[in-house]
């Protein structure tokens, strides 16, 4: 039952994610010149891209928290977040510093047309203030999931889709801007958001015990785990995003609906995963508190009951995609010919929630145990199966591209199950408690 009353916050915010897309598009689809919907297009896609990128905050201080509750040091649990917000606020700072050449290089790479690079990048420069905000949202996420409080999640979410959806009306409909006023909405949408996360987090620590310690603050030394712990994670989602872009740009080189139908059919892993992060994220805060504790019954039984919700999803979602599969991918596209295309790739959707469960979980797992080089290992294993695949296979055109994709999330599995066998029975056992603060 615990694991259920942390994932239904998570899965109901992943749901919510889509919303404000949609309300972007309708308020700038409605402008009189469709540049500014593509303007809009090119700079929120490069902006997920990036701060996807910094995802590792979210990660890193969930696993981190969580064994601090299991061991019992509510200190622990204060310092990391003051090292969390503090590493969010360097980074956000030096991405506003150095964020025009990053924006010129994102541009460039999604080669959007003369008429929209120019709002794009106008959006960019605008949306570029969030970025402290953004990235301390994140550590204040972390913070709570890691004490197994995720119906913050919720509460910050719709706050900032509130907000923003609030402010894209205002500022578009009657002020009468364009795609700047979507980006000025959205950055002011983050800082409300950190406020209203501020005001949560300064009421948690009213009931937290222990204390602050300026030198785990200030010390650079007192942060080495946390550098190491992110540091991975980084490298690990760099990993990630390298597979989806390269699979989306050998899904363009065939054609604009061979493109179209793998956008529509991605839709089907997003939707499974909105479903199955809901138990990743149960598993790192439970994980990680009975890894703090060294309660391996808790731990084990923990990964059991995860890994039953997760794998009871993913067996529904692969139904669902078999049974009524045609009739989703109609409800995502109009086009006869794309509909055609999806279609012909559907059988692929089938298999991939009952291959990518294991990795998602199994990444719940091991951000709880804070054993990030193998999830970073787990993403080099893949793109070394993943890109030679691709390359091989290229004469069967798009089934080559997803049997590589295919083969990419199976190795992250089987490579992530081949480290969980090992450890669980050795190294997790045997190994010191790793703090941050020390």
């Amino acid at each position: 039952m615990r694991i259920w009353t942390l994932a239904w916050p998570i899965i109901l915010s992943n749901i919510t994610v889509p919303l404000l897309g949609l309300v972007d598009t309708a308020v700038v689809g409605h402008l009189p010149d469709s540049r500014y919907l593509a303007g809009v297009t090119l700079g929120a896609t490069l902006f997920s891209f990036l701060y996807w990128g910094f995802g590792f905050l979210r990660m890193g201080t969930t696993g981190l928290v969580a064994q601090a509750i299991g061991r019992e040091s509510p200190s622990d649990v204060r310092n990391l977040l003051g090292q969390s917000l503090i590493m969010a606020g360097v980074i956000g700072t030096l991405l506003i510093v150095f964020g025009t050449p990053l924006i010129s290089l994102g541009l460039w790479l999604l080669d959007g047309s003369v008429q929209a690079t120019p709002l794009a990048r106008e959006y960019a420069e605008i949306r570029l203030w969030s970025a402290p905000a953004v990235l301390a949202n994140y550590a204040i996420l972390g913070w709570f999931l890691g004490q197994q409080n995720s119906r913050v999640t919720l509460m910050i979410l719709v706050l900032t889709n509130s907000v923003n959806i609030v402010l894209d009306l205002w500022f578009v409909v009657g002020l009468g801007m364009t795609s700047n006023g979507v980006a000025l909405a959205s950055v002011l949408a983050d800082y409300s958001a950190l406020l209203f996360g501020g005001y949560l987090v300064l009421r948690q620590l009213g009931h937290l015990e222990g204390h602050f310690q300026r030198q785990r603050l200030l010390a650079l030394q007192a942060y080495s785990a946390l550098f190491s712990v992110n540091a991975n994670l980084f490298v690990r989602t760099l990993g990630l995003l390298f597979a989806m872009a390269f699979f989306t740009a050998q899904g363009a080189r065939q054609g604009d609906t061979v493109l179209a139908a793998n956008a529509v059919l991605l839709q089907f892993i997003m939707l499974t995963s909105y479903a199955l992060d809901g138990f990743a994220h149960a598993a790192e805060s439970l994980v990680g508190r009975a890894y703090g504790r060294r309660d391996w019954q808790e731990f084990a039984a923990t990964v059991r009951a995860t890994a039953q919700f997760s794998f009871w999803t993913s067996a529904a979602a692969a139904l669902l995609f078999a049974l009524g599969g045609n009739q989703l991918i109609a409800m995502l596209t109009g086009l006869s010919d794309v509909r055609a295309t999806a279609a012909n790739y559907l059988p692929w959707m089938v298999v991939m929630p009952l291959i990518a469960v294991w990795s998602y979980l199994l990444d719940g797992v091991f951000i709880g145990t804070t054993a990030v080089r193998e999830m970073r290992n787990s993403i080099f294993a893949g793109l070394a199966v993943y890109l030679p695949t691709w390359w091989l296979c290229q004469g069967l055109g798009n089934h080559g591209l997803w049997l590589a994709f295919t083969l990419f999330t199976l190795t992250r599995s089987a490579v992530l199950v081949g480290y969980y066998r090992r450890y669980r029975l050795t190294r997790w056992r045997d190994s010191p408690i790793q703090t941050p603060l020390r």
